[in-house]
């Protein structure tokens, strides 16, 4: 069974630093590239990062470029956003998602979905 589960959101303040984590089980995650996404109420679901199966490649959203970093470790099965300087408007439901091709950004290319997990930036 195909499983994606993230970790690691929660409350921090502006300017703070967590690191979301997502764990795979049930296929071959090196086979795969994986994508953060988000979605804040109100908003439609935004592309935050991603990276290829091979790790060769990594797209990161203007808003989140040069403060979010995204990895991967395909021994542990593990994919990792670490989010620093973090902003307000960072806050949203953060999910994982698996794509089957070599490269993908947009969600209609990933194929499974975490069920997310909440990260609040306030003071």
């Amino acid at each position: 069974q195909v499983q994606l589960v993230e970790s690691g959101g929660g409350l921090v303040q502006p300017g703070g630093s967590l690191r979301l984590s997502c764990a795979a089980s049930g296929f071959i995650l090196d086979y795969h590239a994986i994508g953060w996404f988000r979605q804040a109420p109100g908003k439609e679901r935004e592309g935050v990062s991603c990276i290829s199966s091979d790790d060769d490649a990594t797209y990161y959203s203007d808003s989140v470029k040069g403060r979010f970093t995204i990895s991967r470790d395909d021994v542990k099965n593990m994919v990792y956003l670490q989010m620093n300087n973090l902003k307000s408007d960072d806050s949203a439901i953060y999910y994982c998602a698996a794509s089957k091709e070599h490269f993908a950004t947009t969600a209609r290319e990933f194929n499974f979905w975490g069920q997310g997990t909440q990260v609040t930036v306030s003071s």
